[in-house]
């Protein structure tokens, strides 16, 4: 099969790889970037577990191909966190408990990134029509919405 050569910057740093135009952009991310925080659930974009922002954007990378990404800038879960210190997002499900087992936790958390980035300061409706493309099987979500009211809080300083 032919490769394609694409480009792309994920947080922050520029790569240059041969893929296969098949090749879906979640496992651009996994095993040629080696960038594993991105998650791999459904392949079929119904639980969020693989979202990445892409050009500013949430996007479930389960549904796009990585030869789309040619030239886009990408950031994942491991781009948020800067100098070793948490994002305030990832630190809000530290402190309001909004993770279980953590499979949807870094999807949850681009999820809301976009959201916040967006509307700074969500009401928990809101909140919960930003989150409901991802799912969760352990919690019940309130947790969740705690985690990212205290993120909006803490973003506004």
């Amino acid at each position: 099969m032919s490769t394609r050569e694409i480009h792309t910057t994920i947080n922050g740093k520029e790569y240059t790889h041969e893929v296969e135009p098949r090749l879906l952009l979640v496992y651009y991310i996994r095993d040629v970037v080696s960038l594993t925080g991105t998650h791999i659930g459904c392949e079929t974009s119904l639980c969020g577990a693989c979202t990445a922002i892409v050009d500013g954007q949430a996007v479930k990378t389960c549904t796009m191909l990585a030869v789309q990404a040619d030239g886009a800038e990408i950031m994942t879960i491991e781009g948020l966190a800067q100098n070793g210190d948490l994002h305030p997002i990832q630190e809000g499900f530290w402190e309001c408990h909004g993770l279980q087992c953590g499979f949807c936790t870094p999807g949850m958390i681009m999820a809301a990134h976009e959201l916040l980035q967006q509307n700074p300061n969500p009401t928990e409706a809101e909140i919960r029509h930003g989150l409901e493309g991802n799912l969760c099987r352990c919690t019940g979500y309130h947790h969740i919405v705690d985690a990212v009211k205290y993120a909006a809080e803490k973003m506004q300083g």
